[in-house]
């Protein structure tokens, strides 16, 4: 285990890149599995999450070249040979649920047991369930290890999602591609990574149609080729260091972003004070110096609210770096976390900090800035609060000390590095 040590009241600055993103690369790797031809994957993330997908991605047989400095994977699933996974793999990460559908569609059956990752409050698999069994699969959700088989094989079906969950979206149009007849998703979620994912498997043969909208609709197909894709730039990175530029009063650039992630991004970003410029090559330039940070009402003179919601709302991985640049912008604004009970338990660590906030219940929490920051001595709980607190370590007064870095890590390239590159007094030292 290791910890960060911050020296904050830096202004940071300077030119970022922003890796692939996290949430599309974890779901790719799994539908390698779906080909019956060598998989390349490229501008991978070098996160744990990913060495993690990896692994059990080897583990079930599979031929993994992974090329770290060139930043892309070659996937052979011709050489797979196991339909179980291993319980300690599983137990580090939550995507491993994504397994489920593209094994029991190539081999008809697979032994998961159940996902780990992140306490950020209940995450149910109910929809995972469901989807797939309206495929034709059988499992018992009460029993783990989850045992997951297709006797009959897939059957297309029409299907209500009971909620726009991301993975399960994934889960089943990665298992329906395979299946007999055609397969209609309503309610399907539709942020971009799972655009990205839906555009993979066409290129691997797939027939989807309606991707980017909440209906997508799968003609099963006998079988899938192998492809080469690119995994797109990772707009919640992207954000989480526009945010701690603008809480250090500083300057940035990141390049090679996307507009229509932006387009939704700018909204909660602008409800802070926060603007940005993009060009035509897609370089995003955020400039906070001399500017004031000032939080805007509602147009009726109502306190502001930001609250998170499924695409194209403010993504819910965005809430925690906002909250805490909140804490730098003048004014009052309540932050409504309405798709997890635990994601705002760590304000406790900003208030012990000086952060002027009231957490109402486990979803509501006013922040009224601007507070002065003083360092402190926390522990990451998660990815997003991890890198919340990063931010608070960087505007705050003396030095912060962040045990657990090793969550962060999950979702961020070496974070130390970046932010170092970027002129902040950022260290990591074993714990």
């Amino acid at each position: 285990m290791s910890k960060f040590i911050i020296e904050g009241g830096v202004p940071i600055a300077g030119r970022h890149y922003s890796p692939g993103n996290k949430n599309a690369a974890l779901p790719m790797i799994a539908a390698s599995l779906l080909a019956d031809s060598p998989v390349e994957i490229a501008n991978l993330p070098l996160i744990r999450d990913v060495s993690v997908m990896l692994e059990l991605v080897a583990e079930l047989g599979a031929s993994v070249s992974f090329d770290r400095v060139a930043r892309k994977v070659t996937i052979d699933p011709r050489t797979l040979r196991k339909t179980s996974l291993s319980e300690d793999l599983c137990n580090r990460i939550r995507t491993s649920i994504l397994f489920a559908g593209p094994l029991v569609a190539k081999t008809g059956a697979v032994v998961l047991p159940p996902p780990g990752g992140d306490v950020i409050g209940r995450r149910r698999l109910d929809t995972h369930f469901e989807g797939l069994r309206n495929l034709g699969v059988l499992v018992d959700p009460t029993r783990a290890p989850y045992v997951f088989s297709a006797p009959a094989g897939l059957r297309g079906a029409k299907m209500i999602l009971d909620e726009a969950s991301v993975t399960a979206t994934e889960n089943i149009v990665m298992a329906a591609t395979l299946a007999k007849g055609r397969t209609e998703i309503f309610n399907a979620a539709c942020e971009p990574h799972v655009q990205d994912l839906c555009r993979m498997l066409r290129s691997m043969g797939a027939s989807i149609s309606g991707i980017g909208t909440n209906l997508l609709v799968v003609d099963g197909v006998d079988a899938l080729h192998g492809a080469s894709v690119r995994v797109s730039p990772d707009a919640i990175e992207s954000a989480s260091f526009i945010a701690a530029a603008a809480a250090t009063h500083g300057s940035i650039v990141i390049d090679e972003t996307l507009e229509h992630d932006f387009e939704i991004l700018k909204r909660p970003f602008a409800r802070l004070g926060v603007t940005w410029t993009r060009d035509a090559a897609g370089a995003l330039t955020f400039d906070s110096r001399g500017v004031e940070l000032r939080i805007a009402p509602e147009m009726s003179g109502a306190i502001a609210k930001i609250e998170d919601g499924i695409w194209p709302q403010t993504p819910t991985d965005l809430l925690s770096v906002l909250l805490v640049l909140a804490t730098q912008a003048d004014g009052i604004v309540l932050f409504f976390e309405k798709m997890f009970e635990s994601r705002m338990y760590f304000v406790d660590s900003l208030i012990n900090m000086g952060a002027q906030i009231v957490q109402c219940d486990p979803h509501r929490v006013v922040v009224r800035g601007v507070s002065r920051l003083r360092g402190a001595k926390m522990l990451s709980p998660d990815i997003r609060a991890g890198m919340a607190l990063l931010v608070a370590g960087l505007c705050a007064e003396g030095v912060t000390t962040i045990a657990n870095a090793e969550s962060i890590d999950r979702g961020y390239e070496p974070v130390e590095r970046a932010l170092s590159e970027l002129g902040a007094r950022i260290t990591r030292v074993p714990d």
